[in-house]
């Protein structure tokens, strides 16, 4: 059992049999059944990032069903790559709905948790509510796949294309460096400095001394740690090695979502702002805080704030 079970005031964890794996469902508020609303992490996290959404949502009258995600905690973590191709992601929140007896739901997702729900939308539009994403914008589909892209533009540095092209290398160094690449991971405050050689992931898996300050405390940041010492960190990082194949998968999709959306960005976070996001998503809404990457996690007042303000009518 993780440490994210025995966090205070955390919900308790279910295992719930789905789309042929099994998902570690973090769930609160049943007495606001009907009212569905399902939160989606990002890399490297789970279901614990939104510890400070949950009781605000069951208070303001949400049935709250957070995941963790295929390939993270005591989730299952198949062993082949294509298991975490963007239908089976997908297809594991379409049969949570069904789980729980529900025909739609509105999601939140962060970072490559936004990924997942940009895609329901794309692939599952009447399974999908409302949209909340944090910090990763829609991903227009261009004329290459993305890795190959991005191998392009990037190089074979760039995090997303060595985890493609030298399988098991990262997976191997994040795991037998998981205290320190979390601990340097989940920062604020970073200063500016340039670039540096080598894959950013590895990089802070092997730094010595973090930079900035920490996002949470401790005994938060042990919750993390604990879950990927039991999971080990293939499995999420599956879901990059799918990318590619999410391109192929994506094709025949209608590109636009016209459900209504919130997307929020961090001012100071690298992934950077989709100007034409109106012309993917046209009945979304934008909002900004000051903050970095981990938004709820960083500014979780604001960010509760946020998407309440935007779901009240």
């Amino acid at each position: 059992m993780s440490k994210i079970s025995n966090a205070i005031d955390f919900p308790k964890a279910t295992i719930v049999s789905v789309n042929n794996i099994e998902l570690e469902v973090f769930e609160a508020g049943r007495e606001n059944s009907g009212n569905p609303i399902v939160l989606c992490h990002g890399f490297p996290e789970n279901a614990y990032s939104w510890r400070f959404q949950i009781p605000e949502l069951v208070e303001a009258g949400y049935h709250v069903i957070v995941p963790n995600q295929r390939g993270y905690g005591s989730s299952s973590c198949p062993s082949e790559i294509t298991d975490y191709d963007i239908e089976q992601l997908t297809g594991d929140l379409v049969a949570l709905l069904d789980h729980y007896g529900y025909q739609r739901a509105s999601f939140v997702g962060h970072d490559w948790g936004a990924n997942v729900v940009w895609s329901l939308a794309l692939l599952h539009p009447t399974r999908v509510h409302k949209i909340i994403n944090l910090a990763l914008p829609y991903q227009v589909r261009g004329e290459k796949p993305w890795i190959e892209w991005m191998e392009e533009v990037f190089g074979g540095d760039n995090y997303f294309v060595h985890f493609n092209r030298q399988a098991g290398v990262a997976d191997a160094i994040l795991s037998d460096h998981a205290d320190n690449f979390l601990r340097n991971l989940f920062r604020k405050n970073l200063p500016l400095l340039p670039p540096q050689p080598g894959m950013l992931m590895i990089n802070l898996a092997k730094a010595v001394k973090p930079l900035g300050d920490p996002i949470m405390s401790e005994s938060d940041l042990a919750v993390y740690v604990s879950a990927f010492k039991n999971s080990g960190f293939t499995g999420a990082i599956n879901w990059y090695r799918n990318l590619d194949r999410n391109w192929h998968l994506l094709a025949d999709a209608n590109p636009i979502i016209n459900h209504p959306s919130l997307m929020i960005y961090g001012e100071q976070d690298l992934i950077p702002k989709l100007e034409n996001l109106i012309d993917f998503v046209p009945n979304v809404d934008v909002v900004s805080l000051n903050c970095g990457h981990c938004i709820q996690q960083e500014k979780p007042a604001e960010t509760t704030a946020a998407i309440l303000n935007w779901l009240t009518p």
